[in-house]
């Protein structure tokens, strides 16, 4: 039978529309910026956590903000490094503090968030060197974030999965740090716009195909960077990747960016588990993260439970 959309997520595209909200790619960079930041920052429904802490490490071009999350009780914890969506041109550490909070209580981690340099302002590869650098600091210093010297995860919402697979590949090609495990949050995998999925999600789901263009324009320097695998991880080998969960949501146009990349771990041996939420849209878990939405719940414990049975 055909999927249909989960009724709490038509519930907030009918309010969206009922707002009259344009789609992003018709806002200016700044409205974008605060129209992203307005539906993601939520003061009424965090969770709690033991603690919460703000520092920068050293980066490619300076300093590189992160944020700790440690969860409650006595550490140390296994360190999970997040790297944030937002089409590598919007989001910043406020927009996923509510998903950061419940994936640090979620895989019992110590969850370290990157607030890398965003496009157009810096284009690729500046965001993926500054995630690999913060990724590089957290290996290396985990007795400052109170984390175990085993095991290593990492985690990537939406351009953020697009960059942890990206950083699980210098990390392998650049000798380290050992990547145990990622998660990859319905990440967009190749810079190309015909798969099934674009064209049967082009638009009516929040995320379109044109905000999808806009994003890689903003992101790429020029077309040859999009053929990088760096950039593009499914035209990557993905021999000798971290074991991997990916996470896709059906009614999303990179779906099938997901799915495929996700097929191509497996090919290449990897122990690639694919997860797909097939009645939610892009962007369902820290968009929407009121306790109501019970799927976007089920999700992050489906996470958690992976990350733990991977790296403890």
């Amino acid at each position: 039978m055909p999927v249909s959309l989960d009724s709490q997520v038509e519930a907030f595209l009918h309010e969206l529309s009922d707002r009259g909200l344009p789609p992003l790619y018709r806002l200016s960079l700044e409205e974008a910026r605060e129209t992203y930041r307005e539906l993601t920052v939520s003061d009424e429904f965090v969770d709690a956590v033991g603690s919460v802490t703000d520092r920068t490490v050293p980066g490619p071009a300076g300093e590189i903000p992160i944020r700790i999350y440690a969860p409650s009780g006595d550490g140390p914890f296994p360190p999970l490094v997040f790297y944030h969506g937002g089409g590598w041109i919007l989001g910043d550490l406020e927009t996923h503090d509510g998903l950061c909070r419940a994936l640090t209580n979620a895989t019992d981690c110590v969850v370290v968030a990157v607030d890398y340099r965003l496009a157009p302002e810096h284009r690729f590869p500046a965001a993926l060197e500054d995630c690999y650098a913060a990724t590089r600091w957290v290996a290396n210093n985990r007795t400052a974030i109170d984390a175990t010297t085993e095991g290593f995860a990492t985690c990537g919402e939406s351009a953020g999965g697009t960059l942890a697979a990206g950083v699980a590949l210098l990390a392998r090609d650049r000798d380290g740090p050992v990547i145990d495990h990622q998660t990859l949050l319905y990440p967009p995998t190749n810079y190309a716009f015909d798969t099934d999925s674009y064209e049967e999600n082009a638009q009516g789901y929040f995320l379109t195909r044109e905000d999808m263009k806009r994003f890689w324009r903003g992101y790429l320097r020029s077309e040859l960077d999009g053929r990088h695998p760096y950039a593009s991880p499914l035209r990557a080998d993905l021999e000798g990747m971290p074991s991997s969960l990916v996470v896709t949501a059906g009614f999303d146009p990179v779906r099938d960016d997901g799915r495929a990349f996700a097929d191509r771990l497996a090919d290449a041996g990897v122990s690639a588990r694919h997860l797909e939420y097939d009645e939610m849209i892009h962007g369902f878990l820290p968009m929407l993260d009121d306790p109501e939405l019970d799927r976007a719940r089920e999700a992050i414990d489906e996470v958690g439970a992976a990350v733990r049975g991977a790296i403890r």
